[in-house]
């Protein structure tokens, strides 16, 4: 005979003992114990299972909806699938002095999120090629035949028409927007010029045109285009929270009596092109003027928008300045130089007597041209001869005064107002010119430094014209660099170099500015800027119908989750009646057993029963 003893952390009552004797009472006991263990397991089990399943549902998408985000910018080479019916398209044509450009441009419908701008990018065709077509010349040549300007323009219409699926076009937006070579015309001709294109266009193409959308742009709209162009390709606009970006703090305008706000550093640009050099950056603090009248200039120079499509939200609200310097590209200051030796040789000539530059035995000696390299100039049917001396130094002094300073504070070039740049926190990316210089012959672009750019100049010039003529021959420049660039390379140096240190006062110190071609290997044109904020309002439209949809989508969400709580509650309610219905039972059998004989009782405890002395 043995027994053996169970007794379990539980409670006291479930204290049972196993007797070969009594099998029956103890299989009963034990399967009721064990299905009581296993359905609370079960229950357990199913809760863990169900939470899992929800938290990895609804993470995954907020992961997934993160990935997709950026894995966007690393798409954006791919072939455009003209098949996906939720692609939107929009085209712009930039009216330029020498030509006229057409970019289209898709995007997928907006997510709904109005914290979030419409994701647009350049179309590619099949070939993974940017979907870009150029004429010539520009359309300010048909000033006076302004009925042909439609004529003129058609052949980028159809290829653009071609290109978009025949189904969009009339949900496609079309933008003509003109620049430099329409703003010298007068304002009659403009009109005349706008007028056939508005009232020609909607007769041979279908796309979405109207009144606003052909119009003459000033230089301050095309900056503040090129500003946006390049924050939305750095991703600047995108506000989630992320530790590896810089953030500034923001006075956001029109808001000035709520408390300052933190958000993702934008980039100022710098742009030197041939004739003009233009200056955009964020001012993100409220501004202050020495005098009424520099307020009253600021006016024209400061932008302030939203980008957002809700105009009540100020998160994408931004104050940008913009300013742009006629004459003081790279070419028209070099002509500029020019003529300003022309003259001062002349004018000492005629004082002292001399015959400086009037021969080629004996030149103007010109420290802003390589070392021994010759040039001529003209003017007026007279001709100056050159030669170089290579003195980047004495040629930055000479190009000094061509900034046109003023002793007011807080001006730049031309004496034109410029807000404080703050400098321990902006970073700057300075393209043409700013990228030509650096690169094309110093073989130094990218992260600008003011001492190696000085030391790598000032090398340059002092080398023989010889020297460099040799190292052209040998293909040691970037293919583009031809002779020209080597000729008046030292001379753009100096300018690049006075422009930034001298003219917008950055100092020399500063090492947050990237001298680029393209960003993220892209070309980024003003036409993106001009796109985005034009069709800023669109997302309003997928919001809607994203809350539409959003609240059937929120209550089968929240329907999924009701029913597995109603079925957990069920679930809980049928357990508890169980164990409800097995103490019951517990109860009725110890009463059983206390109403029962003591053999009875030596019977399940299994010992032998007592003989009962009978009668003597």
């Amino acid at each position: 005979i043995f027994r053996i003893s169970i007794s379990c952390l539980l409670p006291a009552s479930w204290h049972f003992s196993i007797s070969p004797v009594g099998c029956p009472r103890i299989l009963n006991t034990t399967l009721r114990q064990i299905l009581v263990i296993g359905i609370l397991a079960a229950a357990v089990s199913l809760l863990y299972y169900s939470l899992v399943v929800i938290r990895n549902k609804y993470g995954r998408a907020y992961r997934d909806k993160r990935f997709h985000r950026y894995l966007a910018r690393v798409t954006d080479t791919e072939a455009t699938d003209t098949n996906n019916p939720n692609l939107n398209y929009g085209i712009v044509v930039d009216c330029g002095s020498s030509g006229s450009r057409i970019f289209v441009y898709c995007w997928p419908r907006h997510n709904g999120n109005p914290h979030d701008l419409l994701d647009i990018k350049q179309m590619r065709d099949k070939t993974r090629k940017p979907v870009v077509m150029k004429i010539k010349p520009g359309i300010s040549e048909f000033a006076s035949t302004p009925e042909k300007v439609s004529d003129y323009i058609s052949p980028l219409l159809s290829f653009a028409a071609e290109h978009v699926p025949r189904a969009k076009h009339k949900e496609t937006p079309l933008y003509i927007l003109c620049t430099a070579g329409m703003r010298i015309l007068p304002e009659s001709q403009q009109k005349a010029i706008l007028e056939d294109l508005l009232t020609d266009i909607p007769v041979q193409f279908d796309f979405l045109f109207s009144d606003s959308h052909a119009e003459v742009i000033s230089g301050k709209q095309e900056g503040v285009y090129a500003w946006i162009g390049i924050n939305f390709v750095l991703g600047r606009f995108e506000h989630a929270d992320d530790e590896d970006e810089a953030m500034v703090e923001v006075h956001v305008p029109g808001s000035e009596n709520k408390e300052a706000i933190f958000r993702k550093r934008t980039v100022g640009i710098l742009d030197m092109g041939g004739v003009s050099t233009q200056i955009a950056y964020e001012v993100p603090k409220t501004v202050s003027f020495a005098s009424s009248q520099q307020e009253e200039v600021a006016k024209n120079l400061l932008a302030e928008f939203n980008l957002g499509c809700d105009a009540h939200q100020t998160e994408h609200v931004y104050r940008v300045y913009v300013a742009t310097f006629l004459g003081f590209g790279g070419n028209a200051a070099r002509q500029r130089y020019e003529e300003s030796l022309f003259t001062s040789t002349a004018l000492k000539n005629r004082l002292l007597g001399k015959q400086t530059g009037l021969s080629s035995d004996s030149p103007y000696l010109d420290p802003c041209l390589p070392l021994d390299a010759q040039d001529e100039i003209q003017q007026n049917g007279q001709r100056m001869y050159l030669r170089g001396t290579g003195d980047f130094h004495l040629c930055r002094e000479i190009l000094q005064p061509f900034m046109n300073k003023t002793n007011e504070t807080q001006t730049s070039l031309n004496g034109v107002y410029q807000p404080a740049v703050h400098f321990q926190n902006s970073e700057f990316y300075g393209f043409s010119e700013f990228y030509y210089c650096t690169e094309d012959v110093l073989r130094m672009g990218g992260d600008y430094s003011a001492a190696k750019f000085t030391k790598a100049a000032k090398d340059y010039c002092a080398t023989k014209w010889s020297v460099l003529r040799e190292r052209f021959d040998r293909g040691l420049y970037a293919s583009h660099a031809d002779l020209h660039r080597l000729k008046y390379q030292c001379f753009k140096s100096a300018w690049m170099y006075e422009v930034f240190h001298s003219g917008f006062s950055f100092p020399v110190s500063y090492s947050n500015l990237k001298t680029a071609l393209q960003v993220y290997d892209k070309e980024v044109q003003w036409t993106l800027g001009a796109i985005l904020y034009r069709t800023r309002f669109l997302p309003l439209r997928d919001i809607q119908q994203e809350n539409f949809r959003g609240s059937h989508s929120h209550w089968r969400s929240f329907s999924f989750v009701y029913n597995h709580y109603l079925f957990f509650v069920c679930f809980l309610i049928v357990l508890l009646s169980i164990l409800l219905y097995l103490l019951r039972l517990r109860r009725i059998h110890r009463r059983m057993l206390r109403n029962t004989s003591s053999p009875a009782l030596w019977i399940e405890e299994g010992l032998p029963a007592q003989k009962i002395a009978g009668p003597l």
